[in-house]
């Protein structure tokens, strides 16, 4: 069902990731990568995870296998927590590494903690399973790091040998006594890379490997970002957990701040215009003898003054929930909202049935600070909110053609609604590049 106020002047614009342009280049993404800082860096950490990986597979099997096969003594299980620790202290320097050279930050994991003494701490690290996720990854970097290291390696040197052959070519006749590079050679007859057109042939060879090569490394490297994320990075579990404890702390900031705003709101205007009125109705009831006609008056204004708090009262209660959105839904609701706002809003809602009561309630109050926005800062001529479902989440989106350059910078109204739907797993995203148009888009769990 759609409801207009207004001119139906709706648009649809797609949802982008930002609201800037992305930056503009010269020369193509395959001419730019062999030069770009990314890959020069991808390529150090290929480089140097060779040697690291040597040296943490050596000292994590020797460690292990000697706790292991101590473990008939006492002294086996303290070598191989050791051998864990070790481990750790290596995935330490390997989520270093990836924030320095891959850009990759990965949190670190939970530190080990035990109830009281060394024994209780051993405990602890034999049963952690970050202890022996560090251990796994230490036993299958290795082996990835060496075929990494050798298909960079070659494909670098023999790209950039081939491309400048035709430079150094001069080595051969002048050292070697040969005319150039020897492809082929027997007691008859050999073959020799030394006319213009064959070096030119090798040259453009090398240049294919040249430009090939970054995004083989890319691609390499790319197994390192999953062996880092999934075996040096906290659990899924503990990530999980983080994030609930954090969630927990943006509702309860926000329920208390939303007390804060109805009690100021109460103190401030209806309670303080119901004090008004008792003191005038005292007035009028005192002069009700003796001057009935400023009675009359003071009753009067009393009785206008009731009006006013009586709508003040529904105001702060429709902040608090709505009654037509318990009873109508979003349709209505939003209608409502939209019928309140300085510029003629197109509403559009497409839902077959209602979400939960809670998801109903954030998906109303975020249209409705979305809409406050378009009124106070967006200098729009039309807005349009646009609500429907896919599968168990509810898409929520707000266009409007005002000036644009809205974000959600620390310490905006966008950034606090979007640590708000963030605390009940929902994503908030701002297309608004200065200018205009600004489309923000809300997504919320269904949980019907």
């Amino acid at each position: 069902m759609a409801t207009a106020y207004g001119p139906d002047t709706r648009n649809h614009h797609g949802t982008g990731a930002g609201g800037h342009p992305p930056a503009k280049h010269l020369l193509p993404a395959a001419l730019r990568a062999p030069f770009e800082a990314r890959t020069w860096r991808e390529l150090a950490y290929v480089l140097l995870s060779l040697p690291i990986g040597v040296v943490l597979f050596c000292c994590a099997v020797t460690m292990v296998s000697l706790g292991l096969g101590m473990l008939i003594t006492f002294l086996g299980i303290p070598i191989l927590a050791a051998g864990l620790v070790m481990c750790r202290g290596f995935g330490a320097l390997e989520r270093g590494r990836a924030r320095a050279l891959l850009k990759l930050d990965v949190a670190d994991p939970a530190p080990v903690r035990g109830t009281g003494g060394v024994m209780s701490w051993v405990g602890a690290v034999l049963r952690s399973g970050v202890s022996w996720r560090h251990l796994l990854y230490a036993v299958l970097h290795m082996p990835w790091a060496t075929v990494a290291f050798a298909v960079a390696v070659n494909f670098w040197a023999y790209g950039w040998a081939a491309f400048s052959y035709p430079l150094w070519r001069w080595v051969f006749p002048a050292y070697a006594g040969i005319d150039g590079i020897q492809l082929y050679g027997d007691s008859t007859h050999q073959v020799y890379l030394d006319s213009p057109f064959e070096m030119a042939v090798t040259s453009a060879f090398g240049l294919a490997l040249v430009l090939i090569t970054p995004w083989i490394i890319r691609g390499l490297v790319s197994v390192d970002r999953l062996m880092v994320l999934g075996l040096l990075g906290p659990s899924r579990l503990a990530t999980r957990v983080s994030e609930l404890e954090s969630d927990r702390g943006v509702v309860v900031d926000t329920a208390a701040a939303d007390l804060r705003r109805i009690e100021r709101d109460l103190h401030d205007g209806a309670q303080a215009r119901l004090v008004a009125l008792a003191m005038d109705l005292g007035l009028a009831k005192e002069k009700l003898t003796d001057d009935p006609e400023a009675a009359a008056r003071m009753v009067d204004e009393a009785h206008g003054e009731v009006k006013v708090a009586l709508q003040e009262l529904r105001d702060l209660a429709r902040g608090i929930h709505p009654a037509v959105l318990t009873d109508r839904g979003l349709d209505a609701a939003l209608s409502a909202i939209a019928s309140r706002c300085t510029v003629p809003v197109n509403v559009t809602v497409d839902l077959d049935s209602r979400p939960a009561q809670a998801i109903e309630g954030i998906a109303y109050f975020t249209v409705s600070e979305l809409l406050q926005n378009v009124s106070k800062h967006a200098r729009a001529g039309t807005a349009s909110v646009d609500v429907w479902r896919v599968s168990d989440r509810l898409m929520l989106q707000v266009t409007d053609d005002g000036r644009g350059g809205a974000g959600v910078s620390g310490g905006s109204g966008l950034a606090g609604l979007a640590e708000r739907l963030d605390a009940v797993d929902g994503v908030l995203v701002v297309d608004s590049p200065a200018g205009g148009p600004t489309t923000v888009t809300a997504e919320l769990p269904w949980r019907g």
